[in-house]
Order: C-alpha cells, then sequence, then structure tokens
C-alpha cells in the first residue's frame, strides 16, 4: 500500500476492507487473513495473491 503512495483511508475506499483490519494489514499486526479481505484487496488494488503475500521460511526446526 505505501509502494502505491496509498493512505490507509485510500485503501479502504478501493477495496471495502474495514478501516481496522488495513490499519492492523499495514502495521503487520495480523497472523492470517480471511479469503474475503484478500479478495477484497486483490480486486480494489487490481493485483494477485501473490503480489500481497510473501512466504518465509521459519529457521526453527520443530522436529527437534
Amino acid at each position: 500500500m505505501k509502494e502505491r503512495g496509498l493512505s490507509n483511508k485510500e485503501v479502504v475506499n478501493l477495496t471495502g476492507v474495514s478501516r481496522n483490519t488495513i490499519t492492523s494489514l499495514a502495521g503487520n499486526a495480523t497472523k492470517r487473513i480471511d479469503y474475503d479481505t484478500l479478495e477484497g484487496l486483490c480486486r480494489g488494488l487490481q493485483v494477485k495473491p501473490g503480489d500481497l503475500i510473501e512466504y518465509i521460511e521459519d529457521d526453527t526446526n520443530d522436529n527437534a
């Protein structure tokens, strides 16, 4: 969102996603995203899910 020069308010208006959700996403305060939110972001910002989501592998070994 910042990369596109959009304020949180502009993203809310473009996507229909709630202000609280956009604020949480912008501040990296979310642990998950539901499909309706992802769809709203993709449609409103005209992007694909892969443009919004990055997988970062956990370095810890859970099998130890």
